[in-house]
C-alpha cells in the first residue's frame, strides 16, 4: 500500500485522466479499499479540490473544473511528450509567444527525473531541421542552457564562432534571449569591451558559468538592440529615411529585421536601413510604393532621385510629350 500523500497525488492523477470514475474502479487502480477511496476524496475536498460525487450503482467521482489547479502528475511518456511539444512550440512560435513556451519548458526540465531529461537530450541530438524551413538552427537543450544563464544573473564564459568562422572565447553577462521569427539571439554584456552585444544562438559552441555575479547595470531594450544590429550590422552603408506613416504602419511596410524604427510624431516614422551601396538602397526604397524622404546620406538621396527620374523617363508616352513628332 502506498503512503497517504503519494496516494492522494495518484488519486488526483486518476481523476484528471478521465471525466468520471466509480469508487470500485479507483479502489482497484490504487489497490486500496472503497472506504479508503472515500476517505481520500474527503481529504482532497478539505484541501480545496472540487470533487463531485453521484450516488447509485452507475455513479462515481469526477474532478470539477474550478479556480484551484491540481498538481500536474505525468508519467514518463507524458512528461517526455510535453517537453518535446514545448520545445517545438518555442522553436516555431506555434503558441504565438515563444518566451512563454521556453519559460514553461525551463520550469518543467528543472523537475524532470534524470532518466527523462537524458531521453529529451537524446531527442535534441536526433532532431534535424531543414535550413529555411522555419527552424531556428538551435536545439532546445542549448536554448534552455542560454535561458537558464539569463535567469541566474551569473557571468559566463562564452565560446562563439562568428560570421567569418573565427572562434573566440569571452566573458559575458547574459541578459535576454530574443527570437526574430527565424533565429534566436542572446543579448549579453561583453565584459572585456564593457558593451552590450548580440550573439546568434546557433553559433554558440559552449556556455560555462563562472560563479561571479553578472553586471546588468543599465541594460538595453533587447528587441531594439537585436533589430538594430540585424538591420545595419552586416551592411557597409546605412541610410535614414522618413516615412509619412505611423509607427505601426511603418513596421508592417519595413520589418524590424530590415530597419530600426523610431516615431517622429504621431503620423511619421524615421527608419535606419542598411544596404550594400547607394544604388541598392535606392532600388529597395522605390519598391516600397510610398512617399518618403531620404534624410541621409546624400549619396542615397541622389541615387533615389536618379532612379526615380529614369523610371519617369522610361514610362513617358511619346504621343503625349510629342518627342516622336507624331500625334
Amino acid at each position: 500500500m502506498i503512503a497517504a500523500s503519494a496516494r492522494l497525488l495518484s488519486l488526483l492523477s486518476l481523476l484528471s485522466a478521465r471525466p468520471s470514475w466509480t469508487c470500485a474502479e479507483l479502489a482497484r487502480s490504487l489497490k486500496v479499499t472503497d472506504r479508503t477511496v472515500r476517505r481520500d476524496v474527503a481529504r482532497l475536498r478539505e484541501l480545496g479540490y472540487s470533487v463531485d460525487s453521484e450516488a447509485g450503482p452507475w455513479g462515481g467521482y469526477r474532478l470539477r473544473a474550478g479556480t484551484r489547479v491540481p498538481p500536474l502528475i505525468l508519467d514518463d511518456e507524458e512528461a517526455l511528450a510535453v517537453a518535446v511539444g514545448l520545445s517545438e512550440a518555442a522553436l516555431n512560435r506555434a503558441l504565438g509567444s515563444d518566451q512563454a513556451a521556453l519559460s514553461a519548458l525551463l520550469k518543467l526540465r528543472q523537475v524532470l527525473p534524470r532518466r527523462i531529461a537524458d531521453r529529451l537530450g537524446e531527442l535534441d541530438d536526433a532532431f534535424v531541421r531543414l535550413p529555411g524551413a522555419g527552424g531556428s538552427g538551435v536545439g532546445p537543450g542549448l536554448l534552455l542552457e542560454l535561458a537558464a544563464a539569463c535567469r541566474r544573473g551569473e557571468r559566463a564564459r562564452l565560446s562563439y564562432t562568428d560570421a567569418e568562422g573565427r572562434c573566440t572565447v569571452r566573458d559575458i553577462d547574459p541578459y535576454r534571449l530574443v527570437h526574430t521569427g527565424r533565429l534566436w539571439y542572446l543579448v549579453a554584456r561583453d565584459v572585456a569591451r564593457g558593451a552590450w552585444r548580440t550573439f546568434r544562438a546557433d553559433r554558440v559552441d559552449r556556455l560555462q558559468p563562472t560563479g561571479h555575479p553578472a553586471d546588468l547595470t543599465d541594460p538595453p531594450d533587447p528587441a531594439h538592440l537585436v533589430s538594430r544590429n540585424i538591420a545595419n550590422g552586416p551592411y557597409p552603408l546605412s541610410a535614414t529615411v522618413r516615412l509619412p506613416l505611423p509607427l505601426a504602419e511603418a513596421l508592417r511596410l519595413i520589418p524590424p529585421t530590415i530597419g530600426t524604427h523610431r516615431p517622429d510624431g504621431p503620423d511619421a516614422t524615421v527608419v535606419d536601413i542598411g544596404g550594400p551601396d547607394p544604388d541598392g538602397l535606392a532600388r529597395y526604397l522605390l519598391t516600397l510604393g510610398t512617399p518618403l524622404r531620404v534624410l541621409s546620406p546624400d549619396s542615397v538621396r541622389l541615387a533615389v532621385t536618379r532612379r526615380a527620374r529614369e523610371l519617369v523617363e522610361d514610362n513617358t508616352d511619346p504621343a503625349v510629350t510629342g518627342t516622336s513628332g507624331q500625334v
